[in-house]
């Protein structure tokens, strides 16, 4: 009977909200000109609440009540403004093609909305990077890169000095999910960590989303850097390209088939060891040695799309790039030569296929099969020949690899049922293999060294819904749901994560945000560094090593300036974070200590453990006009425990930052000259340093032993703060439009004002008179080391 009155009450709801005819206005807004499909744009019924915005894929729709004539808006920052009126007695499909604002011949891509109003927004803890503005920023070397802007952000921490890995709030590198068209990008560096592989000239979008997380997203606890390539030129052929101290790239796109398809074709490339070769050779040739030693990284970036028909695309992107460093050595004396080689490589390959179809009016979907894979290898080998015969009286080989490779299918829906919701669900899976370590080690002795442990094979999937609901007009709720799953072995772990972000609007232009947000992650990366280099490896979770998992709570303010064109933002949050893992004391990733090396398992040297973090986070923006830029302070606390590190006490990790402050500027002093800065503040990491010295007998009888080694004792994990760290950047960009093309000159001084900022630091000594003895003693001291003064740069640029 409950049952029963309780279908009759539901039926009568949901006759009353579809008592009224409804009628739809959908399709694709793209850019005049290219014909590139633009997300963010929005589309609203000119004095309503009535609203929406396209989709990654351009794809906007909005259902309205039946009414008279109705005039839409849709406005994009960087566009002109276009208005439609309709009459709204029957459904419309209607595309747009937007026109650069002020008649610029070229408006960059951006996925900022029109005014960017943040006290609109249900959306927390999220920033959007326009392209064009990353490009205007200061970079190390005029090597523009989006992981370093991104670490100008509130919340985002800074790693060591150069570094391109991202902290946010709280959280290491591996808890950052790092998204190229759909695919996972498992590692962010080139040169050892210095750049990015990311290509600013491939990209359409940029936006970090660091809480209050949509269903949609998950699998990491702390961030999602979600960037699209762009699609291509369907109008004509486009180039850019620049050329660098330190690299050059180009990037070609244009029409395919008669406007019905586009490419896209990106690459990048260093010639550190083109330009080192001479100096080696002539340092080489004094010695009498044959040196071969040499560094390069390359990125490739290729897109392809086809609109086969109104209602169904493919697109079909891929990224490829690959770091190395080698050595050959070969030392030639009267009885022998020796032989030296060693080198590092690493890399990462992704591919996507997506299928954009259009059920109805309402109804949108994107089918993805993705392919993503990370290599990590190091060899080294030496021989020894005998002359004159030439016989080999000595060989050794070592080679070590390790990676993870997924295949992935995904579907994502996106569903407009009428003005009050926007639902979005859909399902995703991902077959896992790890290759934790291998490692081979052969020559011309006894004992050789053969372990390849079986790869890690598993599964991960996850189920979602969504809605955007406006129950009336001053609250947003965004509420959904994430059922995760994985499978290890026979050991299979079923998470559900919920999540809401609220938006309450207290005045027109100021709202209250709230959200939470649960977070499993089901990948872990083992680090010595914590600076994300390639020697660090990705695990899965399995039946000894639990899966990592978030709780975080946010809550905050937004307001708009209008009339002053900024905004301003603060966040409090407090995150907890369970089964984070760690090397035990001594372990690494790469152990040879003899009898049965390699033969240990990864899950027998690491440690699980507990995380918290807290703080509170500023940021004020300005996004137009001749000056934009904006300004951020982050003030927040971070605490690791592990039973089996620090005496099982709480520490902090290395990365725990309590002040950051950054300052970005960008003016436009006339259309031929901009000039850019930043100035960056962080309280100095947290480092483990030595305090005292001893020594130690392996016989403890033995107290005369020749062989006794002074050892060091370390006290408490992390307990020295280094010096803190603050730089000034400026950039000094000079532009010429020509008949064909366009150039620009950057000047760039990194570290302006030459402040020595600590990379790590070692224990030395240094000889002091010693007034009681009369001699001179070796006094224990602490030395900074520092890696980057200043650093001037100078690159061109140009498009055509």
């Amino acid at each position: 009977m409950k049952l029963k009155f309780t279908f009759i009450i539901l039926s009568a709801c949901f006759s009353t909200a579809f008592a009224q005819k409804k009628y739809t206005i959908s399709g694709y807004i793209r850019e005049k000109g290219t014909l590139e499909t633009l997300p963010g744009v929005n589309v609203y019924v000119e004095g309503s609440t009535f609203g929406t915005s396209s989709n990654n894929y351009g794809f906007y729709s909005l259902t309205v009540p039946e009414n008279g004539n109705l005039v839409f808006v849709f406005s994009f920052l960087g566009y002109q403004r276009v208005e439609k009126t309709l009459n709204m007695q029957t459904s419309h499909e209607l595309d747009i093609e937007l026109n650069p604002a002020n008649e610029l011949k070229e408006v960059v891509v951006s996925a900022q909305k029109q005014s960017d109003r943040v006290s609109e927004s249900v959306q927390m803890s999220t920033i959007e990077l326009p392209v064009a503005q990353i490009k205007k920023i200061p970079a190390f070397l005029g090597e523009k890169d989006v992981l370093k802007v991104l670490q100008l952000m509130p919340g985002v921490q800074k790693g060591t000095e150069g570094q391109s890995g991202i902290y946010v709030r709280g959280g290491g590198p591996d808890q950052n999910l790092l998204i190229l068209d759909d695919a996972t990008v498992y590692n962010a560096s080139h040169l050892f960590g210095f750049f990015s592989v990311f290509n600013g000239d491939a990209l359409k979008s940029v936006e970090l989303t660091k809480g209050g997380f949509p269903a949609r997203f998950g699998g990491r606890l702390s961030s999602v850097i979600e960037m699209q390539m762009k699609e291509g030129n369907k109008e004509k052929l486009h180039g850019e390209g620049g050329v660098g101290i330190l690299s050059s790239r180009l990037t070609l796109d244009g029409p395919l088939l008669n406007k019905k398809a586009s490419f896209l074709v990106s690459a990048r490339r260093t010639y550190i060891d083109v330009l080192a070769q001479p100096f080696i050779r002539q340092a080489a040739g004094a010695s009498g040695d044959d040196v071969k030693v040499g560094y390069y990284f390359y990125d490739l970036n290729a897109k392809m799309n086809y609109e086969l028909d109104r209602k169904n695309k493919i697109y079909l992107s891929g990224y490829f790039g690959q770091d190395r460093f080698y050595s050959d050595v070969a030392t030639k004396s009267d009885r022998e030569i020796q032989t030296d080689k060693g080198g590092l490589s690493w890399g990462n390959t992704t591919a996507t296929l997506r299928w954009n179809h259009q059920f109805t009016q309402r109804l949108f979907a994107n089918t993805s099969l993705i392919f993503s894979n990370f290599k990590f290898g190091v060899a080294v080998g030496s021989k020894n020949e005998k002359l004159p015969d030439r016989n080999v009286s000595s060989d050794f080989n070592l080679d070590y690899y390790s990676g993870i490779r997924d295949f992935s299918l995904k579907a994502d829906f996106d569903y407009f049922p009428d003005t009050r919701h926007a639902i979005r669900f859909g399902v995703f899976a991902t077959a896992h293999k790890f290759t934790p370590s291998a490692i081979v080690v052969s020559g011309t002795f006894e004992n050789e060294i053969n372990s390849k442990p079986a790869p890690y094979n598993s599964l991960e999937t996850a189920v979602y819904a969504e809605d955007v609901w406006q129950p009336f007009e001053k609250l947003k709720v965004n509420g959904g749901m994430r059922i995760s799953h994985f499978q290890s072995g026979r050991r299979n772990y079923i998470r559900p994560e919920p999540r809401i972000s609220t938006a309450w609007k207290l005045s027109k232009d100021l709202s209250a945000k709230a959200s939470y947000a649960i977070m499993n992650q089901y990948v872990h990366l083992l680090s010595n560094t914590g600076i994300g280099l390639p020697t660090d490896l990705w695990v899965p979770t399995t039946s000894k090593v639990a899966p990592q998992q978030s709780k975080q709570v946010a809550a905050g303010l937004a307001r708009d300036f209008e009339k002053q064109g900024l905004s301003f933002t603060v966040e409090g949050y407090y995150k907890t974070m369970n089964n984070i893992i760690n090397y035990k004391e001594g372990a690494s990733f790469l152990q040879l200590d003899g009898q049965g090396a390699g033969e240990s398992l990864w899950e027998d040297n690491v440690t699980s453990g507990r995380g918290w973090s807290y703080g509170a986070e500023f940021l004020l923006q300005k996004k137009a006009g001749r000056f934009s830029g904006w300004a951020g302070y982050t003030l927040s606390w971070t605490q690791w425990q592990f039973e089996e590190l620090n005496f099982g006490k709480k520490f902090f990790p290395k990365y725990d930052r309590r002040h950051d402050i950054s300052l970005v500027g960008i003016y436009e002093l006339s259309p031929r000259m901009t000039f850019s800065a930043t100035w960056v503040y962080g309280t100095g990491n947290a480092i483990t340093l030595p305090v005292a010295d001893y020594n130690a007998f392996e016989d403890p009888y033995d107290y005369g032993r020749v062989g006794s080694r002074q050892l060091q004792e370390y006290g408490n994990r992390n307990s020295f703060r280094a010096e803190a760290y603050h730089r000034l950047d400026l950039a000094l960009q000079l532009h010429k439009k020509k008949k064909r093309h366009e150039r620009t000159w950057e000047f760039g001084v990194y570290n302006a004002y030459n402040r020595r900022n600590p990379f790590f630091y070692q224990v030395g000594t240094k000889e002091v008179y010693d007034s009681e003895t009369g001699r001179q003693v070796s006094k224990p001291i602490l030395q900074r080391v520092t890696l980057f003064p200043v650093v001037p740069s100078i690159s061109y640029n140009f498009k055509f």
